[in-house]
């Protein structure tokens, strides 16, 4: 972690992208399926304030499984859409937000358009695939 005072700036274009396998923090078997779809996600706050966040951007129609985290999150659509899988089904735009608890079961297919999100957790959250 740096420094804890003052601010910390991620600028997205000075970010490079990882290697998906370098970089897993999530089961093998989905960041495979997101490296061969074209997903892919850029790291950034680290621990900085207490907060780890990243930057992802989602071909169309790739589904991310039903899976929890270990930490709250907050994500946010910066462009496209996505669609939640399960019982209500709500549907994600630009601009929209959602509030995830830790230990919430979910997951999503990206729109027509694919997806771009920034998701923003309360801890380096671990990733388990609902069986």
């Amino acid at each position: 972690m740096t420094d804890a005072s003052g601010p910390h700036f991620f600028i997205l274009d000075d970010i490079p992208w990882p290697d998906a396998a370098d970089a897993a923090t999530a089961p093998r078997e989905l960041v495979e399926a997101a490296k061969q779809s074209g997903a892919r996600r850029k790291f950034l706050a680290s621990g900085e304030g207490g907060f780890y966040s990243q930057y992802a951007e989602f071909p169309a129609g790739f589904t991310v499984p039903l899976h929890t985290h270990d930490h709250n999150e907050v994500i946010l659509l910066t462009d496209g859409s996505c669609t939640m899988i399960g019982p209500d089904g709500q549907t994600l735009r630009a601009g929209d937000s959602m509030v995830l608890i830790g230990g919430y079961e979910y997951g999503f297919t990206a729109g027509a358009d694919g997806m771009k999100f920034v998701t923003i957790r309360t801890g380096k959250a671990d990733t388990q695939l609902t069986p």
